[in-house]
């Protein structure tokens, strides 16, 4: 259905809102929050035509074509809003796509939990406070989980190009496998790419997290496109390490070093050396270049051999793993040195996955892993770049 275009008034969208709410309390949230989505679209339409409502310019790229109507689901119950529509130009408003996809996922985790008969209190109130009092059955359930799946998984499988650093890690999540509750390992690369921005390329969900699932996931993303890798940064993940070796054997290695000073505290023979030895790595990643950090190490090591003969050799083994980023402009260092941005984005992740609790099955944490890392991707096209890359 489609509506006349009207003159803008006075008063503005939000002058509307405010007198909306000041009228009707808090009842009047949900007509708040149609007008608020309807005026993001409006605006959003306004910058894909290139011209205001109404504006006659050379550089108008199309026309304002009325409005549909749809319905969503949001968490403050089903609203119908008034989509705008355009001609001669590609559009429809990314406000509304944006966390349709998680949502659409998280409820999807719940409801195949309460169809399969392993729903618990906390699950049904997760259900009946996303959806409401829906009943759902096994059929609509995975209709829904199919046309999801498409479409995540031509993000998951879409094309790569060149990109300069790769960033990998893993994280876990609780599934039902056989009857009983298992850890499913999630494994997420994150690139960045020529011109300086971050980009997700892509995740991985099995059950296991051994070096045949971190070859698949690797090879699938050298399959896709991806080439021109400069540095690899990660954790030294069970698993991982050989598969990089196999898969990407000349690329340098910058081993995560938040990781490794975690490492560090375990060779610590007596609770009293922490501060310090903490400290004498410090010294040794924040060196002025390779050959300083090498220095470094060689000191702090010989200074340990006598009292800490095994942390010494834990040091002389390892820490020279977490030095490639010397390698690097010094305006790279900081940000390439640990895989801290990765650690970031799982913990996102984890804030929202945890609302679902036990998941049925690893599709299913994929699916809302997915959603999720879509949305993080889409956020950062649009921001500035992470790194300038005019020093290389």
């Amino acid at each position: 259905m489609t509506r006349q275009e009207q003159s803008t008034s006075t008063s503005t969208p939000l002058d509307q809102i405010i007198a909306l709410v000041a009228q009707h309390g808090t009842d009047a949230m949900a007509a708040a929050f149609v007008s608020i989505l309807e005026s993001a679209m409006k605006l959003e339409r306004d910058v894909a035509l290139n011209a205001s409502p109404f504006e006659r310019t050379a550089e108008r790229r199309g026309y304002a074509n009325g409005y549909k109507s749809k319905t969503i689901d949001t968490r403050v119950g089903r609203l119908a809003v008034q989509v705008p529509k355009a001609r001669n130009v590609e559009f429809y408003p990314s406000s509304l796509e944006k966390g349709i996809r998680s949502e659409r996922a998280l409820k999807l985790a719940a409801a195949e939990m309460y169809v399969k008969g392993v729903s618990t209190r906390k699950v049904e109130e997760v259900l009946r406070a996303l959806c409401g009092d829906v009943e759902f059955s096994s059929a609509q359930v995975s209709r829904a989980a199919a046309d999801l799946d498409e479409e995540l998984e031509a993000w998951r499988s879409r094309s790569l190009g060149q990109v300069v650093y790769l960033i990998l890690d893993a994280r876990y999540e609780k599934v039902r496998h056989g009857g009983s509750v298992v850890d499913c390992a999630i494994l997420t690369a994150i690139g960045v790419l020529p011109d300086g921005r971050r980009s997700i390329l892509g995740t991985s969900c099995r059950l296991s997290e051994a070096e045949v699932h971190w070859r698949d996931f690797l090879q699938s993303l050298v399959k896709r496109g991806m080439h021109g890798l400069r540095m690899i940064v990660s954790d030294d993940h069970a698993g991982l390490r050989a598969a990089r070796e196999a898969v990407f054997p000349g690329v340098p290695w910058q081993r995560c070093q938040f990781h490794l000073m975690q490492n560090a505290m375990a060779w610590i023979p007596r609770q009293a050396m922490r501060a310090e030895v903490a400290q004498d790595i410090r010294t040794v990643f924040n060196a002025a270049d390779r050959s300083d950090a090498d220095r470094r190490l060689a000191i702090i090591v010989a200074k340990h051999r006598d009292a800490a003969p095994a942390l010494a050799d834990w040091l002389e083994a390892n820490i020279p793993e977490g030095l490639a980023v010397f390698a690097l402009p010094l305006s790279h260092r900081r940000k390439m040195r640990t895989s801290n941005l990765l650690e970031r984005v799982h913990r996102e992740v984890k804030r929202r996955t945890r609302v679902a609790g036990l998941f049925p099955n690893d599709a299913s944490v994929l699916r809302l892993v997915t959603a999720l890392l879509v949305e993080i991707d889409q956020d950062w096209a649009s921001a500035r770049p992470y790194l300038d890359f005019s020093a290389l």
